[in-house]
């Protein structure tokens, strides 16, 4: 379900791609010397070349390998990235992208980052090499290089599952910091006063960061004690490292109540670790989750949960993108968007 809609400014993009001309141009050669340097750098002068590819760093060129069958601009195509299809709420997201394309004559492209920004920079150039019609990321957070690329691309870019502060263009997504905070104070209003977080080691998973910031901001602001926060493994976290996390966070701080984990799996895991321990669930911890996994509705307890409609996320995605190619193919520019996409706390047996 979609709350509401909101056009706003966004950084200042490029309406059209940077062309090898707009290279040539800035340093100052012809476009059969970029187009040599690019491809393959034969017979080209070092101090010529490094000129060269500074003005496409600059510019944030990326080479069209099919130039040549693209009179029409139209490739029928278009190009999204997603973290993992293992994880279920990112296959339901792309699931939700792919039907609200049935139709328009355009095919989806899917690329994995595996959660890794680094990567995702190189699929992002990969992709828009092939030319896409449209773009579709997951999350606000990029390399700086990424960044440029997608904002240069001169075309639709949909940044999705997040809300972030200076967008690039179109935004499909919710606060993760904002819905892991209410489900902090769901809890408060249970009863529970030593909440604990389980969450990665580091911040390459961004929503997983900002649902621990959530967390964080939601227990200072209801005045409890001092965040307790068990980081547990690269994220994505597992159902094995939910299990062990569980373990040492009761062991660092028995008197724990409650613990919200970064995601179900990790949430089944923690679960799953308090039964083979006979720790009683709620009676001894209470265990909540992020994502409405199935796991979490089919576990004993079921396990309380943040929905967040992930196939939704995609389908508007896919609407939005469509209007977007739409203005393109029309000569006009459609304004920038942020779609705001619904979530709500899911309470269940295991609080």
């Amino acid at each position: 379900m979609i709350l509401k809609k909101i056009k706003e400014p966004a950084i200042a993009i490029r309406s059209a791609a940077p062309t090898m001309i707009d290279v040539a141009t800035r340093a100052g050669v012809s476009t059969m010397t970029v187009s040599r340097a690019l491809r393959d750098g034969a017979s080209i002068a070092e101090a010529t070349r490094t000129r060269i590819m500074k003005a496409v760093e600059d510019l944030g060129y990326v080479l069209d390998q099919s130039a040549g069958s693209l009179s029409s601009k139209r490739t029928g195509f278009v190009a999204a990235l997603i973290p993992s299809i293992n994880n279920s709420n990112f296959a339901d997201t792309a699931r939700g992208l792919s039907d609200s394309l049935a139709g328009s004559g355009l095919q989806l492209l899917l690329g994995y980052t595996d959660y890794s920004v680094e990567k995702e920079e190189r699929l992002i150039e990969s992709m828009l090499r092939r030319r896409p019609e449209a773009i579709v990321v997951t999350g606000g957070s990029h390399t700086p290089r990424g960044r440029k690329l997608l904002a240069q691309a001169g075309i639709p870019v949909i940044e999705t599952w997040d809300l972030p502060k200076s967008p690039i263009r179109h935004v499909v997504g919710f606060s993760n910091a904002e819905a892991s905070a209410k489900l902090v104070r769901y809890l408060h209003g249970k009863g529970y006063r030593k909440i604990a977080f389980i969450g990665g080691t580091t911040n390459r998973d961004t929503r997983g960061a900002d649902r621990r910031a959530g967390y964080e901001h939601a227990v200072a602001a209801l005045g409890l004690k001092d965040s307790r926060v068990i980081s547990f493994g690269t994220p994505p976290i597992s159902m094995k490292q939910g299990g062990e996390a569980i373990a040492r966070l009761i062991e660092q701080w028995p008197e724990v109540e409650a613990a919200i984990c970064v995601s179900d799996l990790s949430a089944f895991g923690a679960l799953v670790e308090c039964q083979r321990r006979k720790w009683a669930v709620p009676k001894r911890i209470a265990i909540a989750g992020f994502g409405d996994f199935e796991i979490s509705s089919c576990s004993y307890p079921s396990i309380t949960t943040v929905g967040v409609h992930c196939y939704d996320i995609g389908n508007s995605a896919g609407e939005l993108l469509l209007r977007a190619i739409e203005g393109e193919r029309a000569g006009r520019s459609v304004p920038a968007e942020t779609i705001i996409t619904e979530y709500a706390v899911i309470p269940r047996e295991s609080t």
